[in-house]
């Protein structure tokens, strides 16, 4: 189907032409025709074969009884949402300690999620629980339930009973509110603190909450009280309760743009700002406040570094007390990933040149926090803790330790400080490991910077530049791409004999917040630069060769790979680009894209968009270019992304008569591209299926591969 006239829209003067504008009305009758004709177009080429068996595998993966079933602890119970073949929607379920640590936990069935969307005839996708606190602090009972009606980021807020298994109705004064933008959070046992883009200037210009309002049991949320509000051109609005006993308190926060927010503090019947320059990350933790600046921070005469993590009493400083603790400091191999509090202790997760390490501090009120190391991070792999409930008088200095590499399945750790871990579940293999290994190397990019990236490939593996490789990357908003245990890469393409890379590339959080800036806006091209690098790198070492070398990114590594696409086509046998953006002219006005500009930059702004036009791959595809194979998937009900630029890209490619382009939509799933696992083994085994056979030289064969 191509654009009918009618329904394209003009183009602005001066802006790039446009012919798939129309593609843009997302639950439009034809645009949607045209994509079931595209996905019935892709799913001939790529569902044949062995597609069957490989997607049956990957479901075996994601429904297998024996995964760990992690748990958050409230009171004595440790709750677990769970999907299998049985239960895809999925059960939010609870046991008790003594029988999570059996092979077979006796589980309780809280809020079955299948069961729930047959009775209301809605396909609820979960998202979580808030529990309000419990005047004795054990009987946690009331939660409000988040679930999305098609996997998206608007969801509904509901109060539910976990000892009566059932939602508290709305006539009976429950707490309902429809599907939106947004959150919630208790304020006592009959107010919520709601942040939402339900009615009137309720939404910011990035398509998030604009007001926090307080809203009472038996009240409307158009009447509730606004007792927080930021700008429409904000990025968003939020406000939490510390309910934490002797240090309550509402804390706002006006998220300006996607790295700057400026935090407040209700007291005196007022606002009162956190006074910290808006790029300095705050956490409050009962006496504690905590500073992690994202540039360097000069403090009265002191500068403290990016990525640095800082301490200080929060009363005084509120009082006009600079007095800071320097508790980690970056260097150009550490960096600090994230944080968690126990009962008496600092737990520090960091990475040093992507391999972890955790610290173990001290707080002390003479600025010493004395610390130490835990020893539990083998190299080459990660292992991240957090506390188990650190209010528990019995258990407060209790953490769990989740280690996980390549090749190493997952296990569940838990350990109190100043005693040794031990496991308490272990994730089973799904592939045979010990024919793979496990390196790192450094590529060398086009400024001179050092690249770290991963290379798990066969033991022994012929250096001659045949094998099938997946270069796999992201590259953006500081998010760090680090080694964990795939059964679904390893059954795909590990135990295949293909070679799986991960690029630690500029725009991510690897080396803490300078590697992230170093990639920003007008400096975008280091990442690309550095991705391709790294796969110059694996063709120089003869690993692969570009006609066996495909990349693979999601999101923003779907605007990474796209510009592999264009920039570096000879490069690259197979491109799977997912959820991805690609148009930068238009990317603010889709979905939640204008929340990305300090990540991009504003095309608005003559000059801002002179650097993104240089890497907006709908707008660098030319005539007479021989591009790789090419798979964009998306999803309807992306939210967050949107399926435009994908549907955009796609339709511009084929109208150029580029022959080897395939485009898929899921029809739900958000941004993840699936809201329950058959969905999500359809999806990996399309992409992981497309680019084995196009990297082997049977994507085109009747069989496959």
């Amino acid at each position: 189907m191509s654009a009918d006239p009618a329904q394209t829209l003009a183009h602005a003067p001066g802006e790039p032409v446009d012919e798939n504008l129309w593609l843009e009305d997302i639950h439009g009758e034809d645009q949607l025709a045209w994509v079931r004709e595209q996905n019935a177009r892709t799913e001939e080429l790529l569902e044949s074969g062995h597609y069957p068996e490989l997607e049956a595998r990957i479901l075996e993966v994601m429904d297998s009884s024996e995964r760990i079933p992690m748990v958050a602890k409230r009171g004595p119970w440790y709750y677990n949402f769970w999907r299998d073949a049985e239960h895809p929607k999925g059960l939010w379920r609870r046991t008790r300690w003594d029988s999570y640590v059996t092979e077979a936990p006796e589980w309780q069935t809280v809020l079955d999620l299948d069961a729930l969307a047959a009775t209301e005839g809605a396909e609820w996708v979960w998202g979580g629980a808030s529990f309000l606190r419990p005047e004795d602090g054990v009987s946690w009972r009331r939660c409000m339930v988040r679930l999305s009606p098609d996997g998206g980021d608007a969801a509904a807020l509901r109060e539910y009973d976990v000892e009566d298994r059932a939602f508290i109705d709305p006539a009976a004064g429950g707490f309902s509110l429809p599907a939106a933008k947004g959150g919630v959070d208790w304020l006592d046992a009959d107010t919520l603190l709601v942040s939402s883009t339900l009615g009137e200037d309720a939404v910011t210009t990035s398509s998030y909450p604009r007001i926090v309002r307080r809203l009472p049991r038996g009240g409307s949320l158009e009447d509730a009280e606004v007792i927080f509000e930021v700008p429409a051109e904000h990025m968003m609005a939020g406000a939490g309760f510390d309910d934490t006993p002797g240090f309550e308190r509402i804390i706002a926060s006006d998220r300006i743009s996607f790295f700057d927010v400026q935090h407040s503090v209700w007291r005196d019947g007022a606002w009162a700002r956190i006074p910290v320059p808006t790029d300095v990350d705050v956490d409050l933790h009962r006496e504690w406040i905590l500073f992690r600046p994202q540039r360097d921070w000069e403090l009265e005469g002191n500068l403290f570094a990016a990525g640095s993590l800082l301490a200080a009493d929060f009363e005084a400083f509120m009082a006009g007390s600079r007095e800071l603790t320097l508790l980690f400091a970056p260097d150009e191999h550490t960096s600090l990933q994230s944080w968690s509090w126990t009962r008496s202790r600092l737990m520090l997760n960091l990475l040093r040149d992507v391999s972890s390490e955790i610290r173990v501090l001290a707080p002390a009120h003479d600025g010493a926090w004395p610390a130490e190391a835990l020893d539990a991070c083998p190299p080459l792999h990660l292992v991240e803790s957090y506390a188990v409930d650190d209010e528990d008088p019995e258990a407060g200095d209790d953490y769990w330790l989740i280690a996980t590499g390549f090749l190493t399945p997952t296990t569940l750790l838990r350990g109190t400080l100043g005693e040794d871990s031990a496991p308490v579940k272990r994730a089973p293999s799904f592939f045979d490991e010990s024919r793979c290994t496990v390196e790192q190397h450094f590529a060398t990019s086009a400024d001179g910077t050092r690249v770290p990236y991963f290379q798990i490939s066969p033991r022994g593996l012929e250096l001659d530049g045949t094998a099938p490789t997946q270069l796999s990357g992201y590259g953006g908003f500081e998010i760090a791409r680090t080694p964990a245990y795939s059964g679904t890469v390893g059954r795909a393409w590990l135990e295949r004999g293909g070679v799986y890379v991960v690029a630690n590339i500029r725009g991510g959080g690897e080396y803490g917040p300078s590697w992230h800036q170093a990639a920003l806006k007008g400096n975008r091209h280091r990442a690309y630069e550095d991705f391709a690098a790294v796969a110059q790198d694996l063709v120089r070492r003869e690993v692969t060769s570009p006609e066996h070398l495909g990349c693979s990114g999601g999101s923003n590594g779907g605007l990474l790979v796209g510009n592999m696409l264009v920039s570096y086509p000879g490069l690259f046998g197979a491109i799977s680009c997912g959820v991805p953006l690609l148009d930068m002219r238009r990317y603010t006005k889709l979905s939640a894209g204008y929340s990305w500009i300090a990540e991009y930059g504003d095309p608005e702004v003559p000059e801002e968009w002179d650097w993104l036009r240089t890497f907006s791959p709908y707008h660098l595809l030319r005539d007479g270019v021989e591009y790789p194979d090419t798979f964009i998937w998306t999803a309807t009900s992306d939210d967050r992304v949107g399926p435009v630029q994908a549907r955009k890209m796609a339709a511009r490619m084929l109208a150029m008569g580029i022959p080897n382009v395939w485009f898929h939509e899921a029809l739900e799933g958000g941004h993840a591209g699936a809201s329950d696992n058959r969905q999500a083994a359809s999806l990996q085994a399309r992409s992981q299926s497309f680019l084995w056979r196009a990297l082997t030289g049977t994507l085109h064969t009747l069989d496959g591969a």
